[in-house]
């Protein structure tokens, strides 16, 4: 099993800066891609950003040139940086694991509100 906790989220306006944080622990190895989802209200849960151990990122269209995703390795760490934040952006955040052949997980997510 491998447990995600996030951090991070919070209040900004529009225009603004928040990086998100998500710390693995637990039966870390093997995991193959780390990445952030979002959930607004009413709204499907959907891809913002993923990142595999080899470093190659993917970016949902709506946040390209604005998000950046990173991980260290070695801390079992992913973060996401977002900067030029807009309203639409406020949803609920929420970390992904992939272990490879293993399973999927999930953290508890946190909240982002941008306000205009």
């Amino acid at each position: 099993q491998v447990q995600l906790v996030e951090s991070g989220g919070g209040l900004v306006q529009a225009g603004g800066s928040l990086r998100l944080s998500c710390a693995a622990s637990g039966s870390i190895f093997r995991i193959n891609v780390m990445g952030w989802y979002r959930q607004a209200p009413g709204k499907q849960r959907e891809l913002v950003a993923q990142i595999t151990s080899g470093g190659s990122t993917s970016y949902a269209d709506s946040v390209k040139g604005r998000f950046t995703i990173s991980r260290d390795n070695a801390k079992n760490t992913a973060h996401l940086q977002m900067n030029s934040l807009k309203p639409e952006d406020t949803a609920v955040y929420y970390c992904n694991a992939i272990q490879t052949f293993v399973g999927n997980y999930w953290g508890q997510g946190t909240q982002v509100t941008v306000s205009a």
